[in-house]
């Protein structure tokens, strides 16, 4: 029996349609290009210069908020990647959309769009919203030797900490990529996309992954 490709399981995956938010619409692409010999996708990361008021010196996908001049989901997370790494759009093959993921902290309801390119133009950073562009293959986020569950205490300055109530003993699932921490949002995120695709993942806390119920009509 012949084991499928890496892109065969991607492009299988069950894709779904875009449901309505609960929080504000958001979306991230998770652009994947093949690696020249292997049998592995590589992914585009961008971590956030450290004088950004949110996130900073985080790691995550290109993405953000859906604007109104955005047909869609789909529509943003193209436009994100080309302003903040210079991704044409039309070099991308979108296969769908993920299920949306909740970010608790800033109430973004993010669809996560997947899509392929042949990952072969340059990518460049826009300074004001990218200070690095990390290139991990999937197989590299997979290897156990890269994952880790970390006490948020180290991950978040103490300021944070106790402005967000974080209780002791609180983790983070976490993906190190060229000594970087990958964690929070995307590397559950990460997780739940490697563990479609039958790949080893970090523990993931209870109810990390968890959306809210939305309000009742008044």
């Amino acid at each position: 029996m012949t084991t499928a490709s890496l892109h065969d399981q991607v492009a299988g995956l069950p894709f779904v349609a875009a449901d309505d938010p609960t929080g504000v619409p958001a979306a991230v692409l998770l652009a994947l290009s093949p690696v020249d010999g292997a049998d592995d996708l590589r992914l585009v990361l961008v971590q956030r210069p450290e004088h950004m008021r949110t996130h900073a010196g985080q790691v995550g996908l290109p993405g953000g908020a859906v604007e109104p001049g955005d047909a869609d989901g789909v529509a943003a997370a193209l436009r994100e990647a080309e302003e903040e790494v210079g991704l044409d759009p039309a070099s991308v093959r979108i296969l769908g959309s993920l299920g949306r993921a909740y970010v608790a902290v800033s109430n973004f309801d993010v669809l996560p769009v997947v899509g392929l390119w042949d990952g072969r133009a340059p990518l460049r950073p826009s300074p004001d919203e990218v200070a690095a562009i990390l290139r991990p293959t999937l197989r590299e986020l997979a290897d156990p030797a890269s994952q880790e569950l970390v006490p948020l205490t180290r991950l978040l300055p103490p300021a944070a900490v106790r402005a967000r109530g974080i209780p002791p003993g609180a983790v983070s699932p976490v993906f190190w990529v060229d000594g970087v921490a990958v964690w929070g949002f995307t590397a559950g995120l990460l997780s739940a996309f490697l563990r479609e695709l039958g790949l080893a993942v970090p523990p993931v806390p209870q109810g990390w992954e968890r959306r809210p119920v939305a309000p009742p009509p008044r």
